[in-house]
C-alpha cells in the first residue's frame, strides 16, 4: 500500500519550527534585556542622585557650579564608552557574544559597588572626584560593550520578521533601567532625611548594584551562543580585526549608526536625565516626587515599546523613526513650556509619559537596524563603535549642555532646541539608508 503524507504534516512541522524559534528569540529577548537594565540602572543612578552628591564631591559657594561639575563627570563616562565598545566588539564579534555579555554585567556591577563605597571630599579632599571620575569611566567601560552586545545578540536569535518586537526588549531594559534606578532612588529618598540622604542614604543604591548584577550574571551564564556565531566559528569566518575590517568595509553604515545615536540619544538623555535636575534644581519639586513620577512615567512608556517593535515589524524601520523624530520636533517646545509653568507634578507625569513613549519610537528600530547595517563578523563591533560614538556627541553630553544651555543664555527653555537639533540629525540620517525591516540579516 502506497504511503500518503498526510496534508498538515509539514505545516505542522512549519509551526514546530516557528514555535521553537520564538522560544529561542524570547529567552534570549529576557536574558539580553534583564542584563541591559542591571546595566542601565548601574549607570542611571548617578543620574538621579546628582543634586544630592554635588555637594559631597564638589563643593561649592554656588550650587550650579556643584550640579555643573557632577554633570561633566556624568558625561566622561561616555569618553570611555567607545574603548568599550571596541574591546567587547572585539571579544563578541572573535570568542562569542555570550562571553562579552557576562563580562560586561560583573564589571558594571563591581564598578557601580564600588562608588558606593567611595569617601567624600569632607574625607580626601580632591581626591574624591579623581576616584568618581576613574570609577565613572570604568563604569563607561563596561556599558559600551553591553547594548551593542545585547541588540546583536537578541537580532541574531530572533525570526526576520519579528525582530523588531524581540529587539524592543533592549530598549525597554535600557530604560527601565533608569525607571528602576527612579524608583530606588526615591525610596531611600523616602525613607531618610535630607542629612542622612547626604550622610550615608545616597550609597544604597550604587550598593545594590553587586546583588543585581549576581542575579544577571547567573541568567547570562545559561545561555548558549547564538547560532549565527556558531555557524560563523565553525566555517572559520572570524575576522581577525574586526575593527579595522568595520572602518574599511562598513565606515557608511557606522557613521549611519552614529547620525541615529545622536537622534536617540540626545534627546532621550534629556527626559532620562535632564529632567529630575530641571525639576528639582529650577523649578524647585521635591526629590522624592520627582523620583517616583520618574519612575512611573518611564515605566508606564516602556510598556509601549512592544508596540513599537511591532509597528516597525509591519511597516519598517524607517517610517516609525521618521514618526517618532519629527513628533520630537514638534513637542520639544511646548513640553518645555508646560513644565516651566505647571505646579502639578501629575501634569508633569503626563508630559514625562508622552516625552518618553515618542523616546520608545526612536530607540525600538534602532536596535534591529544597527544589527542589519553589518555583516555577523562585525557586527558586535560595528553596532558598538557607532552607538558608543554617536552616545559621546550627543547622550552623556545632553545633561551638561541642557545646564550649560539654561545656565549661560537664562532661558529654561533652552534645551528643547537641542532636542529638535538631534532629531533633525535623525532624519536625515534616516532618509540615506534603505528599508531593511524584515530582511535577513548580512552574512
Amino acid at each position: 500500500m502506497t504511503n500518503v503524507e498526510h496534508p498538515s504534516a509539514k505545516p505542522t512541522t512549519n509551526i514546530s519550527e516557528g514555535k521553537a524559534a520564538n522560544t529561542t528569540a524570547r529567552r534570549a529577548a529576557i536574558a539580553g534585556g534583564v542584563g541591559t537594565l542591571i546595566e542601565y540602572y548601574d549607570f542611571a543612578v548617578y543620574g538621579f542622585l546628582a543634586v544630592v552628591i554635588a555637594p559631597l564631591f564638589f563643593p561649592s559657594t554656588s550650587p550650579g557650579v556643584s550640579i555643573l561639575a557632577t554633570l561633566a563627570v556624568f558625561g566622561v563616562a561616555y569618553v570611555a564608552r567607545p574603548l568599550g565598545g571596541i574591546f567587547f566588539g572585539r571579544l563578541g564579534d572573535r570568542r562569542g557574544r555570550r562571553s562579552a555579555l557576562v563580562i560586561t554585567v560583573v564589571c558594571m556591577g563591581i564598578a557601580c559597588g564600588v562608588l558606593g563605597l567611595l569617601p567624600t571630599h569632607s574625607s580626601v579632599g580632591f581626591l574624591a572626584p579623581i576616584l568618581l571620575v576613574i570609577i565613572r569611566l570604568a563604569q563607561g567601560f563596561s556599558a559600551g560593550g553591553e547594548i551593542g552586545g545585547a541588540a546583536t545578540y537578541i537580532a541574531e536569535s530572533a525570526p526576520p520578521n519579528r525582530r523588531g518586537f524581540f529587539g524592543s526588549f533592549t530598549p525597554i531594559g535600557s530604560t527601565l533601567g533608569f525607571a528602576v534606578a527612579a524608583a530606588v532612588v526615591g525610596l531611600v529618598a523616602l525613607g531618610t532625611t535630607d542629612e542622612q540622604m547626604s550622610s550615608w542614604g545616597w550609597r544604597i543604591p550604587f550598593l545594590l548594584a553587586l546583588p543585581l548584577a549576581a542575579v544577571c550574571l547567573r541568567v547570562r551564564l545559561k545561555l548558549e551562543d547564538t547560532p549565527e556565531f556558531e555557524e560563523m566559528a565553525e566555517k572559520n569566518q572570524v575576522a581577525e580585526s574586526p575593527l579595522s575590517d568595520v572602518v574599511k568595509k562598513n565606515p557608511y553604515s557606522v557613521l549611519r549608526v552614529i547620525g541615529i545615536a545622536i537622534a536617540m540619544n540626545g534627546s532621550g538623555y534629556i527626559g532620562l536625565t535632564y529632567f529630575s535636575v530641571y525639576l528639582i534644581n529650577d523649578l524647585g519639586f521635591s526629590k522624592d516626587s520627582v523620583y517616583w513620577t520618574s519612575a512611573i512615567s518611564i515605566a508606564l512608556a516602556c510598556a509601549t515599546f512592544p508596540l513599537s517593535g511591532m509597528l516597525t515589524d509591519r511597516f519598517g524601520r524607517k517610517p516609525v523613526l521618521l514618526t517618532g523624530y519629527l513628533a520630537y520636533i514638534v513637542i520639544a517646545l511646548p513640553a518645555f513650556m508646560i513644565l516651566g509653568s505647571t505646579a502639578s507634578i501629575v501634569v508633569v507625569g503626563v508630559v514625562y509619559f508622552v516625552y518618553m513613549v515618542l523616546n520608545g519610537m526612536v530607540q525600538v528600530p534602532a536596535f534591529p537596524l544597527f544589527t542589519e547595517l553589518f555583516p555577523r563578523s562585525v557586527r558586535y563591533t560595528g553596532v558598538s563603535l557607532g552607538f558608543n560614538i554617536g552616545t559621546i556627541a550627543a547622550g552623556g553630553t545632553a545633561p551638561y549642555v541642557a545646564a550649560q544651555l539654561v545656565e549661560s543664555t537664562g532661558n529654561s527653555m533652552s534645551p528643547a532646541y537641542w532636542v529638535m537639533g538631534v532629531c533633525a540629525i535623525g532624519v536625515g540620517t534616516v532618509l540615506t539608508i534603505r528599508e531593511t525591516g524584515n530582511s535577513s540579516l548580512p552574512v
